[in-house]
Order: structure tokens, then sequence, then C-alpha cells
């Protein structure tokens, strides 16, 4: 390659009409000085040349330039408006200068030799001129990538000349024009990756010189017009990622040039087409992401040039035709997500070209059949959500270029083959809720490359490895809901790259350490932990990523660490069921994420504040239980008014608690156990909009606050069983979003407010066993509870309790409270999953994982 200074002869040369430094790279080049004396120019080849300087205005009074190619050449400013309508110019190449700003001029009136403009990746951020349309010699225009807005102008019909269109990637808007239609000598158009709307024009029939058609990554709203069969020379045709409705039309079999017909991403209906299978150039054949019903053809495997055939989330049935082992040039079979029956074929075998394999999502039965071991190219094989039986096949270890290995969600039994360990290209092992039996292999800690380890909900047995430790790449670790015993290797959680890590329901011991400032979401919940939490916890949270916590079920002992106070990215910690001794975590209330707080069945002790007049913000709480304590003292008076998430009305859009796994995607959603409407009750996933405080079970004494009658988001409250006395406070009228209200087993006397009548969502409601009098309040919600909601109350009278009032009908008058009319109905509760991985950025991998892993279980693990 040339470099050096440009030879300063050749600035001299006035008499030059041709000059080409295309690619060469000097060590300084002045675009100026290079060309003010050449004033003869008629090409001037500057492609690939780093120059990094402005476009010189000199260039505007080049009268013989006929042949202008400054494409990537670092050129930035403002381009001279001139140069377009230099008198001889022919061709305008200055694409690839994303810093070059670019303005129309005005061609009205105005008759150019341009031929050919090339533009794409310039900034223009204007509309494309209505004025254009002047321009009758273009054969050539490229304005892709330019930052364009606007509508496509119908002048654009008028350039009849041009056999190259591309106009992707902008922002344009509208409908297509149909004058394009008039573009008879197109052979090459691209729309792609604008907000156009509307139908393809029915004129893209005239347009018989086509060879690419793609106008995909639009919102076009139409049916594919039957005259695009006429494109007798199209060999590539992408509709993708519109909302195309209707079915495929069957004369797009005419297309017999076509190599590539795609059409992902629409609402197409209907059977795939049966005469398809004339289209034999096809190399590819994409038709994901739509609404397709029926079987796949059997005529498909005719098809023998394909490399890629791909039908996924569809609608598909029967079975999957064996003679598609005939297509030996196959690389990608995608036919996950949908309806498939029947056993995988063993002739699949056969198509030993392939890299990528995902038959998952489907009602596959029987075995993974062992001949696919002879699939030696394999990068991603996805099997998983069927109902496929037997053990994992041997022979699978030969697959060594496999990175994605995914069965889960099947009816396998047996142990995992110790051979799996050869797979030493593997980044995601998805082995999740089966049968299988036994320990996890040693050999597998060899695997250095698992960034995704999910063995959950199975029966495996034994002690975790060590050797795990070695996997330094790991960021899930799913290990939940199987027999494991034994200590748990305090060094895995230490692992740097590690975002989640759940080894609930177990029977693992020892100790555990959060020492990670990676961890993202620790789940270590119903095993048999007994230690007190490691000091390192107290030292080491600044800074940290941690998100959720969850050591329930154990039996942890001894205080919170006060250094979860720096953990300012923490949404939720539920440490229920264990034994911890310690005064209520007031230290917590400035998180401002936290939406979450159980401390549910321990030790806690002590007033909840220090003072009843003590402000606490907790600004994001939604969830607070307290029940099952030794808490003591006043509620507080102050800190109620603080509480703002829990003063929010209902959120209207319906989403689920959930936090982000890690920077580059991935959800895990959030579970509880709670009391609710008298019963415990555990929920796989919770409503964003669901608020719940449970006091109860502890010594709370005094009144109850009448602040609590602003937490107007509230949907559940249990203050139960405590020594509260005083009145019911009639601001609980307020409450117009609670559907669980439990005062029982208190000191409470006065009557019952008729204010809570106006709780038109009240479905459980609990008073017994205090010292209430008077009437019992009727209509609305109350006319449905049962006596037990009222009993143990020796003043009581009125239905539903057998005492009668002497004047049944005399009641108090309601007091003014605010009152706001809601929309939404039902329980802010579903049963779910309780972690979905989402998004997991691995590219090709998208139509993997989810066709893999759906949610038909109770807990659910999805990756994309």
């Amino acid at each position: 390659m040339f470099s050096g200074p440009v030879p300063f002869e050749i600035s001299k040369l006035s008499s030059l009409s041709s000059l080409d430094l295309y690619f060469l790279q000097f060590k300084e080049l002045s675009l100026a000085s290079l060309v003010g004396n050449l004033t003869r120019l008629e090409k001037l080849d500057l492609s690939g040349v780093n120059i990094f300087s402005t476009v010189p205005e000199i260039f505007r009074n080049m009268s013989t330039l006929r042949f202008l190619y400054l494409n990537d050449c670092g050129m930035y400013g403002e381009f001279p408006v001139g140069i377009f309508k230099l008198p001889n110019i022919r061709v305008l190449d200055i694409k690839f200068n994303k810093d070059l700003s670019v303005s129309w001029p005005n061609f009205q009136s105005w008759s150019s030799p341009l031929e050919e403009m090339s533009l794409a990746c310039t900034n223009f951020s204007s509309e494309l001129p209505a004025t254009m349309g002047n321009l009758g010699s273009l054969i050539v225009l490229d304005v892709s990538s330019c930052n364009l807005s606007g509508s496509i102008p119908s002048s654009i019909g008028n350039l009849t000349n041009l056999i190259y269109l591309k106009l992707s990637n902008n922002t344009l808007v509208g409908n297509i024009p149909a004058s394009i239609g008039n573009l008879i000598h197109l052979t090459f158009l691209d729309l792609y990756g604008n907000q156009l709307i509307g139908p393809i024009p029915v004129g893209l029939a005239n347009m018989t010189k086509l060879t690419i058609l793609s106008i995909g990554s639009n919102q076009l709203n139409s049916s594919i017009p039957i005259g695009l069969a006429n494109l007798a020379q199209l060999t590539i045709l992408s509709l993708i990622s519109n909302r195309l409705t209707g079915s495929i039309p069957i004369r797009l079999a005419n297309l017999t040039q076509l190599a590539i017909l795609n059409l992902n991403s629409n609402r197409l209906t209907g059977p795939i087409p049966f005469r398809l299978e004339s289209m034999t150039q096809l190399t590819i054949l994409s038709l994901d992401s739509n609404r397709l019903h029926g079987s796949i053809p059997f005529g498909l495997a005719n098809m023998t040039r394909l490399t890629i055939l791909s039908v996924r989330s569809n609608r598909l049935i029967g079975p999957i035709p064996f003679m598609l082992a005939n297509l030996s040039q196959l690389t990608i079979l995608n036919l996950g997500s949908n309806r498939l029956t029947g056993h995988i074929p063993f002739s699949l075998a056969n198509l030993t070209q392939l890299s990528f394999l995902n038959l998952g999502s489907n009602q596959l039965v029987g075995p993974v059949p062992s001949e696919l071991a002879n699939l030696t190219k394999l990068t991603i094989l996805s099997l998983g959500s069927n109902q496929l039986t037997g053990q994992i096949p041997f022979g699978l270890e030969n697959m060594i270029q496999l990175t994605i290995l995914s069965l889960c969600y099947n009816e396998l039994t047996g142990s995992i083959p110790y051979e799996l360990a050869n797979l030493t290209q593997l980044n995601i092992l998805s082995l999740g809720f089966n049968q299988l039996i036994g320990p996890i292999p040693f050999g597998l800690v060899n695997l250095t490359q698992l960034t995704i380890l999910m063995l959950g909900f199975n029966q495996l047995t034994g002690p975790i490895p060590f050797g795990l430790m070695n996997l330094t790449q790991l960021n899930i670790l799913v290990l939940e809901s199987n027999q494991f015993q034994g200590q748990f290797p305090i060094s895995i959680i230490s692992l740097k790259n590690l975002h989640l890590l759940d080894i609930s329901d177990n029977y693992l011991s020892g100790i555990v350490s959060i020492c990670n400032t990676s961890l993202r979401i620790l789940d270590v919940s119903n095993n048999r932990f007994s230690s007190s939490l490691p000091q390192c916890l107290h030292d080491v949270f600044q800074g940290s990523e941690v998100r959720v916590i969850r050591l329930s079920e154990n039996k942890f002992r001894g205080l919170l660490p006060r250094s979860l106070a720096n953990c300012s990215k923490l949404e939720a910690i539920d440490v229920s069921n264990n034994q911890f001794k310690d005064t209520f975590p007031s230290w917590l209330g400035n998180l401002p994420h936290l939406k979450v707080l159980m401390l549910r069945s321990n030790k806690f002790h002590g007033q909840m504040f220090e003072s009843p007049e003590a402000n606490y913000e907790f600004p994001n709480l939604r969830i607070l239980d307290l029940s099952y304590n030794s808490f003591i003292g006043k509620l507080p008076i102050n800190s109620f008014e603080n509480w703002n998430a829990l003063k929010s009305e209902n959120e209207d859009h319906l989403t689920y608690i959930h936090t982000a796994i890690s920077a580059s995607g991935g959800t895990y959603y959030w579970s509880m156990q709670i009391t609710n409407k008298g019963q415990d009750r555990v929920y796989d996933k919770v409503q964003e909009f669901f608020r719940a405080i449970d006091m109860s079970s502890n010594r709370f004494v005094g009144e109850i606050p009448k602040s609590i009658g602003d937490l107007k988001g509230l949907n559940m409250l249990n203050l139960s069983n405590n020594i509260f006395t005083g009145y019911i406070p009639p601001s609980l009228g307020n409450l117009t979003n609670l559907e669980s209200l439990d005062l029982s087993q208190n000191r409470l006397s006065g009557e019952i407010p008729q204010q809570l009548t106006q709780l038109t969502f009240l479905e459980w409601f609990n008073v017994s066993h205090n010292n209430l009098n008077g009437s019992i309040p009727h209509g609305k919600q109350f006319d449905t509870f049962e006596s037990s909601s009222f009993g143990g109350n020796l003043g009581l009278c009125g239905n539903p309790l057998s005492k009668k009032c002497w004047n049944s009908d005399s009641s108090p008058p309601l007091a003014t409270v605010s009152e706001e009319s809601h929309d939404s109905t039902g329980s802010p509760f579903e049963f779910g999953w309780k972690i979905v991985l989402i998004g997991y950025g691995f590219g090709l991998i998208v139509g993997v994982i989810i066709g893999n892993i759906v949610a038909t279980r109770k807990r659910d693990w999805l990756m994309k």
C-alpha cells in the first residue's frame, strides 16, 4: 500500500482529466491544494482515502467535473450545495461520511445531467424534496440511512429511468405513493426500515425487471398483492416485520427465480401453499412469527437448494415430514413454537450441514434420536418444551461445536451423561424441568465457556461440586427444586460475572456470603442454612448491584447487616421464616427502589421505629410483612404520610414486580408467600399495583393511626392479633382499593364505621374478637360477610349475627370522605412464573430459547 505525502507535482497537472487515488493512504492530504489547479478534471476518485476535512468550496467551480467519488473519506461539515448543480456532473458519490451534513438544492426548472446520486450514511435530517422529480436522468438513487423524514413525494414516479432506488433505514412516513409503479425499469427497490403505512401498491406489479424487492420493517397493512407474481425476475422478496394479513398467494410459486423469500413477523394466515415446492431455486424460506396453520407440506423437500428453512412461531400441526432429510444443504432448520406432533424423525441425522436445529415448544413425543449425534456441525440444538421421554442419548458429545443445548421442559429421565463434559464450547446448558436423577457430573466443571447453567426442577441429588467455581464466565446458575444436600460451596457466590444464583428448595447447608458486588439476584430460600450472615456482608455493599435477596425458609440467625443500607439498587428482600433476632430495619428507609420488605416469622422485637413521631420515608415500598414477630409499641404517626408508593392509585398498565438480571437482558419476577383473605398463600407472580401491609401477630398497642387512611393504594391490610385499642378510624373508608381488611383479635371498641361500606372491592373483612358494639353496617359488600367476621364482640348486633338490634334501621350519618372511581376488578395476584429469563442477548438465539421455554409450568425460565 502506498503511503507518504501526495506528490506535489500532481497539483501542477492543470490539464489532468482523471485522478484516481482509490483507497490509497497518505500521511497528509490537503484536498483544496490538490485540486485547486486541476481546472480540467473530469473524474476524481478519492474513495476510501482518509481525508478528514470539509469539502472545499472550490469544487463548485469545477465545471468540467463529471464523476466525483468522495465516499468513506471522513468528510465533515456542510456539503457545498452548488456541487449538485455542476453543469456536467453525472456521478456524485459521497456515501459513508456520517458527519457530513447535506442540504437538498431546489431542483425546480432545472435540467440536471445527474445519473447517479449515492448519498447513503450522510446526514440530511430533512425531507425528500418534491422537486426531485425533475432529475429525469437519474439511474441510481441511494439515500439510505440519511435521517430522512417526511413522506416519499409522488413526484418520484417521474424518475422513469431509475434502475436502482434505495431509501432504507430512514424515518419516512405515509403511504408508498402509487406513482412508484411508473418506475418500470427498476431492478432494485429497497424501502426497508421506515415507518411507511397503508397497502403495498398494486403498481409494483408493473416493475417486471425487479430482481430485489425489500419493503420490510414498516407498518404496511394490506394483503400481499397477487400481482407480485408477475415479477418473474425476482431473486429476493422481503416483506418482513409489517402488518400484512391474508394468506400467502399461491401464485407466488410462479417466481421460479426466487432465491430468498422472507415473510417473517406479519399476520399472515392460512396454510403454507403446497405449490411453493416449484420454487426450486430458493435458498432461504422464512415464514416465522405469523399465524399460519395446517401441516408442513411434504413438497418442501423438493427445494434441494434450501440452506435456511424457518417457520417458527406459527400454528402448524402434524408430524415433521421425514422427507425434509432430502434438504442436504440445510444449515438452519427452525420449526420451533408450533403444535407439531409425533416423533423426531431420525432421518434428520442426514442433514449433516446443519448448524442450527430448533424443534422446541411443540408437542413432540418419544426419545431424542441418538442418530442426531451425527450432526457434528451443530452449534445450537433446541428441543425444549416438548413431551420427550427416555434418557439423554449418548453421542451428543460428538457435537463439539455446540454453544447451546436446551432439553428443558420435557420428561427426560436418567442421569446427566458425563460425556457432556466434552462440549467445551457450550455457552448455555438448559436441562431444567425434567425428571433427571443422580449427581451433577463432575466433568461439567470443565465447561469453562458456560454463561448459563440451568438444572432446576429435577430430582438431582448429592452435593454441588466445588469445581463449579471454575466456571468463571457464569452469569446465571439455577439449581432450584432438586434434592441437593451438603454444604453449598461458598466460592461459587464469589464468581465475578455471576448475576443470578438460585439454589432454593433443596437441602443445602453451610454459610451464605453475599460478598459479590456483581450479584443481582440471590435466592437460597427453603434450605437448611442456619448460620448468621458473615461479616463481609457488612463491608462490601457500597456500589453493590444486588436487587433481590431471598433468604426465607431457613434458620438464619443473628442481626440483619446494617450495610444493606448501602445497597442503593435493592428492590426486594425476604428473610421470612428464619430466626433473625433484631429490631425493625428502619435504616432501610432511604433506599429509593425498595418495593418489598418481608420479615415474617422471625424474632424481630422492639418498637417499629425509635419513636411514633419519627419519619422514615420508604418512598417506593409496596409490600410490608412484619407478621409473627415480637414488635411492640405504637404504630408511627408520621411515617405513613411518607410512604408515597402506598398512596398511589392503581396503575393503568398490568405489569408484574420484576427486576433486570443483567445489563444485556433477562427478567426475574418476584414471588411471595403472604396471608391474604384469611389464608396463607404462595403467589408466583405479583402485579406491580398490588399494595399490602401485614403487621399481624405482634404486640402493637395504642390506637390505629388515622393516617393509614391516606394509603389509598392499599389492597390488603392485616393488623390482626395485636393489642390495638380505641376506635376503628373512619378514614379507612378512604381505602377504596382495599380487598382484604383484618382487624380481628385486638381490643378495639366503639362501632364499625359506616364509611367502610364504601369499600366496594372488599372481599374479606374480619373484626372478630374485639370489644365492638352497635349495629353492623349493611349494604354493598357488608351484605356478603358471614357471622364469623363479627364473632366475639358481645356488643355487636344485626345481620349476619343472630342478635338483633333494638333499632336496626337507625345508623349514624356518613362522614365525608374522598371517593374515586376505579375500573380495575379482581385480585391483583396471578399464578404464573417465578422466574422468566428473556432477552438474553445471543443474536440468532432469539428464536431458539423463546421457542424452548414457555409458561406452562408453575415456574418458568425463558431465554432469548
